[in-house]
């Protein structure tokens, strides 16, 4: 297999789990050395451990904890990365929350929490990384944000939720035209109905599975991994003219009206 990232250095935020972890595990593959960013806690350094086990201890894989709603912990990912690798050269942004609640009752903690995680979150940690790509020698790099399908279409139960990736997907817009004078490509991937921990709950009644997977064109559910082959080559040299694109990974969901 060609290693399309080979020498580069990558950070992926909230990746012990989920989507994040798919990426960060075919970014190693691709040669790339990969700090992940994970919420501080003993749940997530397990999944750390989890995740180093699989790779191999000799991989080139730190882990920075730290909650991402905090400006401070993207400075500090950042900073940690270029102390251990030198440099950096892709960022992804994917940390995010999503807990389904009713909009008549929703309360202003949850938004809060959901618009700090998924949107505030992104922005300094994405600035962070920017930061570090447009003062290093040479300059640029390739930045990563995990919108979803849930920019482009609204959710009864998502009315906190969606609003925070139509955020995400215009962030990594308006960023395209920021730093695209320092050689820096910004683009999203927006993920349909993938499997993963934040949805585990709501995917296991078998009805709604079906209804979902009914709706699909390719006729099943995303998984986690496949995300990792675009996440790839949005990093990669293969996309050195793409910037500000948004990349449905939906199976073909979106398009599908019936």
């Amino acid at each position: 297999m060609a290693k399309l990232l080979d020498g580069k250095i990558a950070i992926v935020t909230g990746a012990v789990t989920g989507i994040g972890r798919a990426i960060a595990i075919d970014y190693l593959k691709h040669g790339a050395k990969v700090a992940v960013n994970h919420f501080p806690d003993d749940k997530s350094a397990l999944e750390f451990q989890k995740l180093q086990k699989e790779v191999g201890e000799s991989a080139p894989l730190i882990a920075v904890a730290g909650d991402i709603t905090k400006p401070e912990t993207g400075r500090d990912l950042v900073r940690k990365t270029v102390e251990e690798f030198g440099r950096l050269d892709i960022f992804v942004s994917n940390a995010g929350v999503c807990q389904f609640a009713d909009f008549l009752t929703l309360s202003p903690d949850l938004v809060d929490f959901t618009i700090d995680t998924n949107l505030k979150g992104a922005f300094f940690a994405i600035q962070a990384g920017a930061q570090q790509m447009a003062k290093q020698e040479p300059k640029g790099g390739s930045i990563i944000g995990i919108s979803s399908i849930s920019a482009l279409v609204g959710g009864a139960g998502q009315t906190h939720y969606t609003p925070t990736k139509a955020g995400v997907l215009s962030l990594i817009q308006s960023t395209a035209c920021a730093l695209g004078k320092h050689g820096i490509r910004c683009n999203a991937l927006l993920p349909g109905t993938i499997r993963t921990q934040l949805n585990d709950e709501d995917m296991a009644d078998p009805e709604k599975k079906k209804y979902m997977e009914g709706r699909i064109p390719l006729g099943r559910l995303g998984k986690t991994q496949d995300l990792a082959g675009p996440a790839v080559f949005l990093a990669s040299d293969l996309a050195e003219y793409v910037t500000g694109a948004q990349l449905l990974v939906d199976g073909g969901l979106f398009v599908n009206l019936q």
